[in-house]
C-alpha cells in the first residue's frame, strides 16, 4: 500500500491513475513575501558601486575617506553585507548625492534589505539562492541527474532528501518540503518569471521514490510546461559529451539595475558567480544546451512517453 505523506498546510489532487501533486491551500500561512531582502541588499549595493565609480574612486579609497574597512564596504556593495542608515549617510555624502529622494530611496532600500523573509524561517542551505530567485526576472536551469526543484512533486522531493547525506529527520524533511513547494507560487503568481529549464534525460529515467513517484512527477512536469512562461528542454543520451555533462546550474536575471547571478550546486556545496565573465560564460553555455537539447514539443513528447511506461509498468504489477 502506498501512502501519501503530506506537510502541514497542503491539500492533495487526485489524479488519473490515482496519482496526486500537492497545492497550497487558500489559507496557508507560509506566504512568499514580494520584496527579497537579498535582492534588496544586491540592488543597493549595485547602486552604490556605480556612484563610487563615477567618483573614481577605488574601495580602498572609498574606505580609508569613510573611515571603515575595505572588507566592509566591499560586503556592501556585493549584497553580502547589510548597511546601515549611518553608512548610507556617510556613503551619500561621499558620493554627492544630494537629492532627498535619492537618498531616502537607498535608505528605503537598506531597512528592507534586514527585513525578515519567509524563508529565514527554514534552515535552508541555499537561502540566499531562495532570496534571489523570488524576485527573479528569467531563471534558466540545466540539471544533470534530478528534476529541477521548481518542478518537483513532495514525493519525489521527499524520496530524495530520503537518500541523502547526512539524513534529516522526519520533521526536518518535511519542512524542506514545504519550503521548496512553497518557492514553486513564483511560477504561477502576477508577472512570474520566465523559466526555461534544460533537463538530462537522465533525470527522467533515475527511478527516485518508485514508478508511481516518477509517474506523478512527469505528469507535473507536462502540467507545469504548459504555463506560458515555462518551456522545458531535455538533452537526450545522444548527444553525447556536452559543455555541462559533470555540472547543474542556474542562472537568475534579476530587475536592472540588480546583476544576475548563476548557482552552481555540488556535493560540498553551492557556489554563487557573479562576475561578468561568469555570467557571460554561463549565458553561452545554457544557449548551447537549449540548441542541442529537443525541442520543447520533442521533449514533451519523451517526457509523455516515458510517462505512460511508468504507468504501464504499474499495471503490470
Amino acid at each position: 500500500m502506498y501512502h501519501l505523506h503530506s506537510p502541514k498546510g497542503w491539500d492533495h489532487r487526485s489524479r488519473a491513475m490515482s496519482y496526486s501533486v500537492e497545492v497550497l491551500r487558500e489559507d496557508a500561512t507560509f506566504v512568499p513575501e514580494v520584496r527579497s531582502p537579498t535582492v534588496r541588499r544586491r540592488e543597493l549595493g549595485a547602486l552604490l558601486r556605480a556612484l563610487r565609480l563615477e567618483k573614481g574612486l577605488t574601495v580602498e579609497q572609498a574606505a580609508e575617506r569613510l573611515m571603515v574597512s575595505m572588507s566592509k564596504l566591499s560586503r556592501i556593495e556585493t549584497g553580502h553585507g547589510a548597511a546601515t542608515p549611518r553608512d548610507i549617510r556617510d556613503l551619500c555624502d561621499l558620493y554627492g548625492v544630494t537629492d532627498e529622494a535619492e537618498r531616502e530611496r537607498m535608505m528605503a532600500l537598506a531597512r528592507e534589505g534586514k527585513q525578515q523573509a519567509w524563508w529565514q524561517s527554514y534552515d535552508l542551505g541555499y537561502a540566499t539562492y531562495v532570496g534571489l530567485e523570488t524576485e527573479a526576472v528569467a531563471i534558466s536551469a540545466f540539471q544533470s541527474s534530478v528534476v529541477h526543484g521548481l518542478l518537483q512533486t513532495a514525493d519525489y522531493a521527499r524520496a530524495g532528501h530520503e537518500g541523502a547525506m547526512p539524513l534529516l529527520s522526519l520533521d526536518q524533511i518535511e519542512k524542506q518540503i514545504e519550503a521548496k513547494l512553497t518557492r514553486q507560487r513564483i511560477l504561477t503568481r502576477d508577472n512570474p518569471p520566465r523559466f526555461t529549464v534544460v533537463l538530462d534525460e537522465a533525470a527522467l529515467h533515475r527511478v527516485v521514490g518508485g514508478r508511481q513517484v516518477m509517474a506523478a512527477q512527469l505528469a507535473k512536469i507536462l502540467d507545469t510546461s504548459a504555463l506560458p512562461n515555462i518551456v522545458v528542454q531535455v538533452l537526450p543520451y545522444e548527444v553525447g559529451a556536452h559543455p555541462a555533462v559533470e555540472s547543474n546550474f542556474t542562472i537568475v536575471e534579476l530587475p536592472t539595475p540588480t546583476p544576475g547571478v548563476v548557482f552552481v550546486e555540488g556535493l560540498i556545496g553551492s557556489t554563487y558567480l557573479e562576475r561578468d565573465e561568469d555570467l557571460t560564460r554561463y549565458r553561452i553555455i545554457f544557449r548551447k544546451l537549449e540548441s542541442i537539447a529537443l525541442s520543447p514539443k520533442g521533449s514533451l513528447d519523451l517526457i509523455r512517453k516515458l510517462l505512460h511506461d511508468y504507468k504501464g509498468g504499474l499495471e503490470a504489477v
